[in-house]
């Protein structure tokens, strides 16, 4: 049953049910010929018809599959529903958009953890007004607001600027307004501070994500996310991760999380935990988990009968060997065995005896293939090491290359996706479904995400836990999903990231300053401001002209945005000084000191160790506007709290490996820095995960809470995007 047609008022047009189509892959024909006040209403091919806004607008959603996954998601999506129409009451459209603002300064969309048709109607409400929320967009008045919308345009801009430009016209263009210099806002098409490492690395300057899966049908794609649980999600997977959702919501499909969990020497119970923590944190949406070793029984009966059609081996040539004859084209000895020969060998493989311990199980294809990857690859191999998930009851397992195309297929997986590069390996994946008489699964190549100074391969990163050159998986020095996390990436920035690179095949070397840029554009409008001090070698400013008696205030921990909350000031005659401000201060230099007001300097005694004290006097005539120094300061008082400043370098000392290279000879032997500190007493309200400005100082994560007197604060240091030059 198709809808026929779509008709409306032409003053009112549905912004959100068009938008929705556009996404579900439906072309809706529309009809404007409506009176004003008129309902919409869709009209079936088959007669009948529905009728009202939101009736239209949920039947879309479940069509699109963006009405949630249950009955409460989609309740939460109706609360949104039901409140989007205040957006078209002139009087309460900025009270919307402040309440708007405040929810998104801690959720990335309107409900549950991906893209609905809550966020689709609020966006349309938005782009519907025209110049009235394009000024305020321009504006940083609500930055969470402007940043969301522009994070819907950097996934969905043509979709969504198609409607935009057809049915508003000039009342709104539905174009992403670029962040000025200075601004807080997100701008999904820059190119970020400074940009990528290699012009192939400026893919971000454009969403590259409309490229269309070969033989794709709306309704009928069903994909894969398939991660090894051999280590932690990473940055890298994460593109991986984000590129199956996206295409799967595209195309109204499936999308499934399957371990290829074939190799136990590598694999724990503890990865495959933890990746799935990190696809929540991801907020991939999923059907369900499996597993390749669910399949076992039918690859190994597989197996059995490639080798009884004579399309598969048993080979006792030693591992060295056989790679150099593949390497030369050299046919193994073992290659034309008889069947008889070939199925005791695999019976001794599936024993696990000696014999069988020499073995291998090999696909014969082409030793003479120009493609090295098809000369014969191997499919199975014993291992005794016991199975994470059931333990000893095989004695082999088999081969990635073997698994992958057989779990594809008889998964119902339309569409595989994988890095550039496994293109060598095509070919392959192909032959071996080819023979063993399976459906054929697509393939889509995207490119590997690859950044400077990092390394992404899991072997390198165990070699570091394993060697206690970090403090686990999710040290912050890490390119984990759980370690730039706990460094201070908003997974936000992470997603904006990805999208904006796209699903371009071209092999990028990426910054980090550009995500760090992006998280920078997020934090700064919303995080809190704090005040600290170096405690080596603090310097004690005395002014005599100030308050005889301690005083506090209350003002805001950020002034630019309400939702921060406020903090209590404690105002002293005696106040502490960072050693390199005080070092700066000429006697009878007018300072500004943050929060107060102006002062003078009036002496200055500095003893042989060069430590300072310093006196002065307030000026609270003083403009701020003249001085030349804006110094951050302390009360002194024992209620201020010890700091753990923690600061972070790469753990590589090279932008680029070369293939030949060993990663052990460039280990970065300085990646830590700590820094003992002084905090404001309101510090003592930190949560671990908040992420705060210190002023003058940075961003900053909280990892430790306050605890007790004695035990410091632990915050880490959050890049910004400016270049840093290495800890000192």
């Amino acid at each position: 049953m198709e809808v026929k047609v779509v008709s409306f008022p032409a003053e009112n047009p549905p912004l959100a049910e068009l938008v929705a189509a556009k996404l579900a892959g439906i072309s809706l024909p529309t009809d404007a010929s409506l009176p004003p006040d008129s309902p919409y209403s869709f009209q079936f091919s088959n007669g009948l018809k529905l009728h009202g806004k939101n009736v239209l607008l949920r039947y879309m959603g479940r069509i699109a599959k963006l009405y949630g996954e249950n009955a409460f998601e989609a309740g939460k999506i109706d609360e949104w529903l039901e409140y989007a129409p205040v957006l078209s009451q002139g009087s309460a459209f900025e009270s919307a958009c402040k309440h708007l603002d405040e929810y998104l300064g801690s959720n990335t969309f309107f409900a549950n953890q991906s893209l609905s048709i809550a966020d689709i109607a609020i966006w349309s409400g938005l782009a519907g007004t025209g110049k009235r929320w394009e000024s305020l967009r321009n504006s940083k008045k609500y930055p969470n607001l402007s940043r969301w919308f522009n994070s819907l345009l950097a996934g969905y801009g043509d979709a969504l600027n198609e409607v935009t430009a057809t049915f508003i016209g000039k009342k709104g263009s539905g174009k992403p307004i670029a962040a000025k210099a200075k601004g807080n806002q997100v701008d999904p098409q820059s190119k970020g501070a400074n940009g990528d490492a290699s012009e192939k690395g400026k893919a971000g300057s454009k969403p590259t994500f409309e490229v269309d899966l070969p033989e794709a049908e709306v309704g009928k794609v069903r994909l894969r996310f398939a991660p090894e649980p051999s280590g932690y999600l990473h940055i890298g997977h994460s593109k991986a991760a984000l590129l199956n959702q996206y295409f799967a919501q595209r195309y109204q499909g499936q999308l499934i999380v399957r371990f290829d969990d074939t190799n136990p020497d590598k694999e724990s119970n503890e990865f495959v935990d933890n990746i799935l923590k990190d696809i929540e944190t991801l907020g991939i949406k999923y059907e369900k988990v499996t597993y390749t070793s669910d399949y076992f029984p039918q690859l190994m009966k597989m197996a059995e009968n490639l080798i009884r059609q004579g399309k598969a081996y048993v080979d006792d040539t030693p591992r060295e060997e056989m790679k150099k004859e593949r390497m030369d084209g050299i046919e193994s000895k073992c290659r034309n065995n008889s069947l008889d020969e070939n199925l005791k060998l695999w019976n001794e493989m599936i024993d696990g005896s000696k014999r069988g311990r020499e073995c291998c199980v090999r696909g014969k294809l082409d030793m003479q293939d120009p493609n090295k990857s098809v000369r014969d690859p191997v499919y199975y191999r014993c291992n005794p090491t016991p199975h994470h998930r059931i333990g000893s009851k095989y004695n082999l397992y088999p081969t990635y290359d073997f698994a992958c195309p057989f779990v594809d297929s008889i998964e119902g997986i339309t569409h595989a996706l994988r890095s550039s590069e496994y293109h060598d390996r095509n070919a392959q994946y192909y032959r071996v479904q080819e023979d063993m008489g399976l459906r054929k699964v697509h393939i889509y190549e995207f490119s590997r995400l690859n950044m400077v100074y990092t390394l992404l391969s899991k072997r390198k990163l165990l070699w570091f836990v394993q060697n206690e050159k970090v403090s686990g998986w999710d040290d912050p020095r890490f390119p984990t999903v759980q370690g730039i996390v706990r460094r201070g990436l908003k997974v936000e920035a992470l997603i904006q990231f990805i999208l904006e690179q796209g699903a371009s095949k071209n092999l990028n070397l990426m910054e980090w300053d550009k995500l760090w840029t992006i998280n920078k554009k997020i934090i700064d409008p919303v995080c809190p401001r704090h005040t600290a001090v170096i405690e080596e070698r603090r310097v004690l400013l005395t002014l005599t002209n100030g308050p005889e008696k301690p005083f506090v205030r209350i003002i805001p921990r950020h002034k630019k945005y309400e939702g921060a909350g406020e903090k209590a000031t404690t105002y002293t005659r005696r106040i502490w000084l960072d050693y390199a401000d005080a070092e700066a201060i000429k006697v009878d230099e007018e300072v500004t000191l943050m929060d107060w007001g102006n002062a003078i300097v009036k002496g200055i005694e500095k003893d042989e160790d060069r430590n300072l004290k310093l006196t002065g006097v307030l000026h609270p005539e003083g403009s701020v506007k003249t001085t030349k120094l804006k110094l951050t300061w302390l009360p002194e008082s024992d209620e201020l709290v010890k700091l753990s400043l923690m600061e972070f370098d790469h753990l590589i000392t090279k932008k680029k490996l070369e293939e030949d290279e060993d990663f052990v000879d460039v280990v970065n032997p300085c990646t830590e820095k700590e820094t003992a500190a002084l905090g404001d007493s309101n510090m003592r309200n930190l949560k671990r995960g908040d992420i705060l400005q210190l002023e003058r100082k940075g961003y900053f994560r909280c990892d430790v809470p306050y605890l007790r007197p004695s035990k410091p604060i632990v915050l880490f240091a959050i890049p910004d995007g400016r270049q840093q030059t290495g800890l000192k």
